[in-house]
């Protein structure tokens, strides 16, 4: 079921390959996945709903990759996961939110930034609406769902490219 949604490309950004040190790497990675949608597609929440109903939701960010029929989306029962879960934020937000996460620990080598600032950061430029992934508390967090210690989940609307973005920065 795309749900209006087609997936068009995605993006693995494992800081691992970055780092001359495998200690300094935190064992953080970013994931990226576009999407089209027509010109004439809903409002946000709408789109919002599509993504969660796609099928490359479907991924419990921990090794198994997209599973169509998956229960799980990274930390959460995909069930419980709903549109009114996405906050609203700012690009500046979104973009400080994302730092914190990416630098406390290490100097960040400059090929990595340059592919943050592809895949990432460009991207939060030019999107319309960005959402955020609020805490959905313990009670949505599935069997295993804690293995990871971060989990940064944004969704990026460019109408004018008629393009949903989902951005995952998490650690495992």
């Amino acid at each position: 079921m795309n749900n209006g949604l087609a997936h068009e490309r995605s993006a693995f950004i494992n800081f691992r390959r970055y780092a001359p040190d495998p200690k300094k790497h935190g064992f953080r990675w970013v994931d990226i996945k576009q999407l089209r949608f027509s010109a004439e597609s809903v409002s946000d929440r709408g789109l919002l709903a599509a993504l969660i109903g796609h099928e490359q939701f479907r991924d419990d960010y921990a090794g198994g990759g997209v599973l169509p029929d998956g229960p799980r989306h990274g930390p959460y029962w995909l069930r419980l996961i709903t549109p009114d879960f996405y906050e609203p934020i700012s690009q500046e937000k979104a973009a400080q939110t994302l730092r914190e996460w990416v630098d406390p620990l290490w100097d960040v080598p400059t090929e990595l930034e340059a592919d943050l600032q592809r895949e990432v950061f460009a991207r939060l430029a030019a999107a319309d609406g960005i959402y955020y992934l609020s805490e959905l508390g313990d009670e949505a967090i599935h069997d295993w769902g804690r293995v990871h210690d971060y989990f940064h989940e944004l969704v990026l609307i460019d109408r004018s490219d008629g393009q949903i973005t989902l951005i995952v920065a998490a650690d495992d």
